[in-house]
């Protein structure tokens, strides 16, 4: 499924609605080239999960958690861009952030991705000629929710 997201307020519009999709266990894999939005439709989502204050980048951090009841649902938001091999995800102890908590992953291809999970929706996003465009893929447990 392809969405044009033509501003930032589709953008946060379409992070709101994935938020009331999620449940515990789904990964939200972002991908695309740096600037193609990743960071800002997380933003999105993690305000939609209820959260009002900032949320900075992981980028340096690589994982940022977030628990009730600052968020509807226990988050972990993963910057793997400075990762330089899948297992150096398991090293920092991703396994143990991710127990009964949503996952959104930028770069997800750099910790060996996400997308062989049944609850992964793997985004990728493009700057198109107005906007963006999202390129979206469910696993089976997205099957009927993924919004739109």
């Amino acid at each position: 499924m392809t969405m044009a997201l033509p501003d930032l307020a589709a953008m946060e519009a379409w992070g709101r609605r994935i938020a009331d999709a999620l449940r515990p266990g789904d990964v939200v894999a972002l991908s695309g080239g740096l600037g193609a939005g990743k960071t800002t439709l997380a933003r999105a989502i993690i305000a939609g999960l209820g959260h009002d204050g900032e949320v900075p980048s992981p980028s340096f951090a690589i994982i940022e958690p977030y628990d009730p009841p600052a968020v509807r649902l226990p988050l972990v938001h993963a910057d793997f861009y400075r990762l330089n091999h899948p297992e150096e995800a398991q090293e920092i102890g991703l396994d143990d952030y991710r127990d009964g908590a949503v996952l959104i992953a930028e770069w997800p291809d750099h910790a060996g991705g996400f997308a062989h999970e049944p609850g992964c929706l793997s985004i990728a996003l493009e700057v198109g000629e107005e906007g963006r465009i999202a390129i979206v893929e469910g696993g089976a447990d997205w099957l009927g929710r993924i919004p739109v």
